[in-house]
């Protein structure tokens, strides 16, 4: 007897399963070198980090200028690889697996040494790794070599960076920028036509232009490159255009700036009261947003919430992202967010540091936000909180998620932004002007008011826009 089928009623929305995620293995890689010191944990050298982190920056600025180049901080390799833990959990994979590798030096030919690559090659076995994720950049050989062994997908750090921007690209903009990150990374990777260049969309490290198969062709490549560079360079004119009348009026841009996942989304929702995308996953925020915030002398600002940084952050998409990092080089004041409650936050800044010395934004004024206070012992963040209240304090201290110190950071933006300067006026206004009486109320602050015949004598402080609008009534 034929089964009929089961009628659903019009309207019932559809439930599709879950794809399935990938199972990935973790290498990670430690070149011996010096041992650093563990984590501290007392409640006085917690302040103390915390407080060490805030300066950090500036010391290795120093340094770098003095020696000509950037120092980067070495990661402790277990940190390293927690970080591509989160990296992996970030693009999807499920991590069924992980081996770090201690060797004196790097093997040109595996990088991790062909003892090792056999013994990882039964460990992914044995947990049915679908793809191997190296906490290291591999050179074309190194990942052909490898798959050779190992008879999977090899992807390295710089790959999955890539595939989960192209995972959270949402704009036009965002996916025209890592499709140019990644055919710049693929180009000198054709010769050996790997696992990964088979597997065309279907899975971690394939998304983006591979279901275009423009590997198979070096010239096809090329011509994609010229072409979405030239649909970038039309996105940068235009918005070159839109910031040239956002300049026109004296308002001032904010940009949040820091390593990924260290709370800027949080910050820029708790300060706009905006709805971005807040998500303890990495790179969550990748399209720039824009909104205003008002400070307490009534002028207002625009805060831009911008792509995280990472150690290590691929050249191609430093490169390719230009375009959108540009909020950052035209902002009036770089907003440096960094986690409070991190061991590596010294570490994680330095990175950041070496990113925006690469957009020639390193001399922008800039003002330090210490976030996620409230994931710190109460004892640490009251002492911290008080510390930011000194005026001649360059870091301050909040919880963007319990909107903690958000006050004092407002108070500091608006003593640091010069943009329509503040100045303190007498006025005498005929009541008859109630649309400039409103309009001092709604933007200056007014410190004293007087009614005398017919007109209403104020003593207010204001920005120069307004006070340019009243000045008929300035007295002297």
């Amino acid at each position: 007897m034929a089964r009929t089928a089961k009628r659903v009623p019009l309207g019932t929305p559809v439930v599709r399963p879950e794809p399935e995620r990938e199972r990935a293995f973790l290498v990670g890689l430690e070149v011996r070198t010096r041992g650093r010191s563990g984590a501290k944990g007392t409640v006085t050298a917690q302040a103390s980090a915390a407080r060490d982190a805030a300066a950090m920056p500036t010391a290795k600025a120093e340094s770098a200028a003095k020696s000509g180049k950037p120092s980067i901080p070495e990661f402790d390799a277990d940190e390293s690889l927690a970080e591509l833990r989160t990296l992996a959990e970030s693009a999807g994979a499920e991590v069924v697996g992980e081996i770090l590798q201690r060797r004196d030096r790097p093997d040109p030919a595996t990088l991790i040494g062909a003892g090792k690559l056999e013994e990882i090659a039964g460990a992914a076995a044995s947990a049915d790794a679908d793809v191997l994720l190296f906490d290291h950049d591999l050179s074309p050989s190194q990942q052909r070599n490898i798959e050779k062994v190992i008879q999977r997908r090899v992807i390295d750090r710089t790959q999955l960076i890539l595939d989960i921007f192209a995972k959270h690209a949402r704009t036009r903009e965002g996916q025209l920028q890592v499709e140019l990150a990644q055919l710049q990374y693929m180009l000198p990777r054709l010769a050996g036509h790997g696992i990964e260049m088979s597997q065309l969309g279907g899975g971690i490290g394939t998304r983006g232009p591979g279901e275009t198969k423009l590997e198979t062709d070096r010239r096809k490549i090329a011509r994609r490159v010229r072409n979405v560079e030239q649909q970038i360079e039309n996105v940068r004119r235009i918005r070159t255009q839109q910031r040239q009348r956002r300049e026109s009026a004296p308002v001032a841009t904010v940009a949040l700036v820091g390593y990924t996942n260290a709370g800027k989304s949080t910050l820029f929702n708790a300060l706009t009261h905006a709805k971005v995308l807040e998500s303890p996953r990495m790179f969550a925020t990748l399209d720039p947003t824009l909104r205003g915030v008002d400070l307490p002398s009534k002028r207002k600002v625009l805060l831009s919430d911008t792509v995280g940084f990472i150690r290590s952050l691929p050249h191609t998409l430093v490169s390719a992202f230009r375009a959108t990092l540009e909020e950052v080089q035209r902002a009036s004041l770089i907003l440096h967010v960094s986690d409070a409650s991190s061991r590596l936050s010294a570490e994680q800044d330095a990175q950041v540091e070496i990113v925006l010395k690469e957009l020639e934004a390193e001399k922008k004024p800039r003002l330090r936000v210490m976030n996620k206070i409230d994931l710190l012992d109460d004892e640490v963040a009251q002492s911290l909180l008080a510390d930011s209240m000194r005026e001649e304090s360059k870091t301050v201290y909040v919880s963007a998620k319990e909107g903690t110190g958000l006050d004092k950071l407002l108070e500091r933006i608006d003593s640091v932004i010069e943009e329509d300067s503040v100045s303190r006026v007498h006025l005498r206004v005929p009541q008859k002007e109630g649309k400039m009486l409103a309009m001092l109320e709604a933007k200056a602050r007014i410190y004293s008011r007087k009614y005398k015949d017919g007109a209403v004598e104020l003593e207010v402080e204001a920005p120069a826009s307004v006070v340019r609008r009243v000045r008929e009534w300035v007295l002297a």
